[in-house]
Parts: structure tokens; sequence; C-alpha cells
């Protein structure tokens, strides 16, 4: 549906892009907003722009941080041994709320897609095999999502890590083909890590 308010329906517009935000669910939101006070709508349009002003990736991982380095990174008692390697931040807050994995991440940003003109250079391996070089890692986690992009990915990454002599394991159990990790529950994300398989 349509409207003669160009601001009503830009903001409609604006929604809509969103990943999984239909005209409905767009149009609900739009008026949500419109119902606000204009503080409470100051503070909102405040927390979007602080958001994108002042979350980076960090330096380490790639993951989300609003500092140098993201919290798991800081954190000394997490096993710098082990690395789980997945798609998108949205997986690492997947992965963490099971309360199964003490690791570190790596957060590639995308998958290997020809379709979609990506290409291993434009996701973070380089950074990767960057951590690798100080012989500390001794097992990847390949945590992409269980879909085509997400398997070529982890068979090119691990292809490039076999001959470094570290152990390569994947995701298996309960995750099921071609769903992505963040919609995963906690137990299903639990057995799968716990479930994992080398390759």
């Amino acid at each position: 549906m349509s409207y003669n308010l160009a601001p009503l329906q830009n903001l409609i517009d604006q929604f809509e892009r969103m990943q999984g935000i239909g005209n409905k669910t767009a149009q609900r939101m739009a008026f949500y907003i419109l119902s606000l006070s204009d503080d409470e709508a100051n503070a909102f349009a405040q927390a979007i722009t602080d958001a994108h002003t002042k979350i980076k990736q960090c330096k380490i991982c790639c993951d989300l941080a609003d500092d140098e380095l993201c919290p798991v990174c800081k954190d000394g008692s997490r096993d710098r041994s082990v690395i789980c390697v997945v798609e998108d931040p949205r997986d690492v807050a997947a992965i963490e709320r099971t309360h199964e994995y003490n690791g570190m991440y790596h957060v590639l940003h995308g998958a290997i897609s020809p379709m979609d003109n990506i290409g291993p250079d434009q996701i973070r391996i380089k950074e990767l095999i960057a951590r690798l070089s100080d012989g500390e890692v001794e097992e990847i986690i390949m945590a992409t999502n269980p879909t085509v992009e997400g398997e070529a990915t982890a068979m090119y990454i691990s292809r490039l890590l076999k001959p470094m002599g570290i152990t390569i394991s994947r995701l298996a159990y309960g995750v099921p083909v071609g769903a992505d990790l963040e919609y995963a529950d906690e137990i299903t994300l639990s057995r799968a890590i716990k479930g994992r398989s080398l390759i």
C-alpha cells in the first residue's frame, strides 16, 4: 500500500530494505516511530547514529567492537588455541548464548559466492591466516552456515590451512542444511559444537 505522505513512505521504504522485513512489518515499524514523542524519536535516531559511527571491527577477530578489541579478544580466560570461524557477527552472538564454547572467534563477514561476485579476497580470510603465524592455534572450527556458499568457504579455508598442520573441524550435528546459525537454538548449537567432525 502506498501513501501520499512522502516522509512516511520513505520511512517505510527504509525499513523494508532490512533483511526479512516485508511491507506490512515495515509499515508497523514506521507507524511505531510516528507514535514516539520528540525525545523518544531523537533518542532512537541517536542510537542508530551511535551504532553506525562507534561500532567497528575488532583488530584481531573482525567481530564487532566499540574499542580496538572485542570483549572476547580482551578476555584473558578464553582458550586461544581454538578459533571458531563464522560468517557473520550474529553467529558469534548465537554461539556465545550456548555457554559451551570458550575459544576465540574469527568473523569472515560473508562467504565465497561466485554468483554474487564474492571471492576469497572480499572476506576476511587473509586476516585469519595472519593470526596463525605464531603457532598458538591448534584447532580451527569451521562454523560457516550449512549452505552451498558456507560449505564452499569452509572447504576453501580448510585446503589453505591443511599444510599448517592445524586440526580443522566442522560443525555438523544438529544444524540443518540450508539454515543460518543465528536462527539455531542454544541446544542445537551446543550439540553442533560438541559433535563437530574433522574435515
